[in-house]
């Protein structure tokens, strides 16, 4: 498989978890009525969807370490198929999250391996373009699933989107059954169990553990604003679902756009430096965002603000897995499932939070997002930028 071919599949991979969270999203405030819940609770349809997929990576990483890339993928695109299946066929909102969790979990296999098989053929300032490419690859999602679940609502209700979705992981699972194995039997791991004990190294490494910190906060701190946003302006700005669609597509062009950023700068700007601006221009947006609501200003300026915040997930996401990964290519696997656990776990955690205040109150969604990104520049601080005055990364590269 030539390398356009490897970016596409793996950023199709890498997409499962925007289109899991997004393509349904123009739904959200119209799902509570057909299921006779709050709110919140229709929010906890994403909160089991991230808890799955960062629970679902814990076990993908490992276990690809083991068996290889190809099968544990095959396995996890036919799982995804069936449960966001069953998604679609739900009459109950019990039975719904069951397989929102489902649908998580395995959706976690192709956004770990795609990860661990990107760290298997490129490493160094190479990895750091491949990372860019595929998070401009995977920028497309944000972008096209919003307004593509948009327009379903408009011919047949969400479980058309699902419906959407469960085509998708079949074309994945195809995908996969054709992919050529990356992890040859010689850097495989003896057994699954020395497998798991990877996550202890790991966590022993400061570096590593820190770059972990830094995805739980800003994960947070983006994924509050995915199931925020339904609300923002649906509720409080009164657009429709059409209008929203296109506005939450908006700002994933920008995401797409900001993700080419990495793969022209790698080589000539260092890494470390590109992560230290995301982070700060995130910061500054986040606390622009937070005066907006609570001065209640129109839609465009509290759009200008998140236009500032939220593409910042492509640099940060780029860069922060490059330096993370490139000591650990023996481990890649388990590696890439750590930081996609801590990166998961905090937004589906925050997720439910962000209705706190009532489904007409932004208020919330903008203090966590404000103290997310602030989590980010402090774990930055104190536990990512002194390494690399220390030469860290030069110690014992593999």
């Amino acid at each position: 498989m030539n390398r356009l071919k490897l970016t596409i599949l793996l950023g199709s991979l890498a997409a499962l978890a925007p289109l899991s969270t997004d393509m349904y999203l123009p739904a959200l405030p119209l799902m509570h009525g057909e299921f006779n819940v709050e709110p919140s609770a229709i929010q906890l349809t994403l909160t089991m969807t991230m808890i799955g997929m960062a629970v679902g990576q814990i076990a993908a990483g490992p276990i690809s370490d083991r068996f290889g890339r190809r099968m544990p993928l095959v396995i996890g695109m036919l799982a995804f198929a069936l449960s966001t299946f069953g998604c679609m066929m739900s009459n109950s909102i019990i039975i719904f999250l069951i397989f929102r969790l489902l649908q998580g979990i395995s959706g976690a296999f192709g956004i770990v391996i795609a990860r661990a098989i990107a760290r298997d053929v490129c490493q160094g300032a190479d990895l750091t373009r491949f990372f860019a490419m595929l998070m401009l690859v995977n920028g497309l999602a944000p972008i096209l699933a919003p307004v593509i679940g948009g327009q379903i609502l408009l011919l047949t209700s969400w479980r058309g989107i699902f419906a959407l979705l469960a085509i998708i992981g079949l074309m994945l699972l195809i995908s996969s059954i054709r992919f050529n194995e990356t992890l040859p039997d010689s850097m495989r791991a003896a057994d699954v169990v020395s497998s798991f004990k990877n996550f202890g190294l790991l966590m022993k490494d400061n570096y590593f553990f820190g770059h972990c910190l830094m995805q739980c906060f800003f994960g947070a701190a983006f994924f509050t604003y995915i199931s925020g946003s339904p609300f923002l302006f649906q509720n409080i700005y009164e657009v429709s679902p059409q209008v929203y669609s296109a506005i939450f597509g908006g700002i994933g062009a920008v995401i797409a756009l900001t993700g080419a950023l990495p793969a022209r700068l790698a080589g000539r700007v260092q890494d470390i430096k590109m992560l230290i601006w995301t982070i700060i221009q995130a910061v500054i947006g986040s606390i622009l965002f937070f005066c907006c609501v609570i001065y209640k200003a129109p839609i465009e300026f509290t759009l200008a603000t998140l236009v500032i915040t939220v593409p910042t997930i492509s640099i940060f996401g780029a860069t922060s897995f490059s330096l993370a990964m490139r000591k650990h290519g023996n481990m890649a696997g388990s590696a890439s499932a750590l930081i996609g656990f801590f990166s998961m776990i905090s937004g589906g955690l925050m997720a439910p939070l962000v209705s706190i205040g009532g489904s007409h109150n932004a208020l919330p969604m903008a203090l966590i997002m404000l103290i997310g990104y602030l989590g980010t520049l402090i774990t930055f601080i104190t536990m990512i930028y002194s390494k690399h005055h220390r030469g860290y990364l030069f110690m014992k590269n593999s």
